[in-house]
């Protein structure tokens, strides 16, 4: 089953879906992984208080790259206020395979940067998700909000 999912993460990495930038994006946040230098981008376009669409561009690993895929799939049509409770449950289901403790914050970057344009200012890592050593000593993320 393993196999299945690293298939789809491959898939997601090669060809991922909402690729790019939107004209005049509504809410819109940028930030990276510390740790391994992932960089993350994330647009919203929000119609009656729900994601109408979703654009993602950065750079980074399979894991990081795929999740912002797969996750604005699935927020698409979502409302902001139920963006806003996502945990990382959300985007570990939708890779489907164990994920190392140094590999977390490349899967949960998507949820970060989503919930931060969402929220209109930086949001904290999920709890569970420990602190890289660049983030114990000192590295600020980078963030832009319109």
């Amino acid at each position: 089953m393993d196999d299945l999912y690293r298939e789809q993460i491959l898939e997601h990495y090669k060809q991922p879906h909402n690729w790019g930038e939107l004209e005049n994006p509504d809410l819109e946040f940028e930030d990276f992984n510390p740790l391994c230098g992932d960089e993350l981008k994330v647009q919203l376009r929000i119609e009656d208080d729900k994601v109408a669409e979703v654009r993602f561009s950065g750079h980074g690993c399979a894991i990081s790259q795929a999740s912002a895929s797969m996750a604005s799939d699935e927020v698409i049509g979502m409302p902001v206020k139920q963006l806003l409770e996502l945990d990382r449950e959300f985007v570990l289901d939708l890779l489907g395979i164990d994920i190392s403790a140094t590999r977390m914050k490349c899967a949960l970057l998507s949820l970060k940067v989503l919930k931060s344009a969402g929220l209109g200012h930086a949001a904290g890592w999920e709890t569970d998700t420990p602190a890289s050593a660049a983030e114990s000593n000192g590295a600020a993320p980078r963030a832009t909000e319109l």
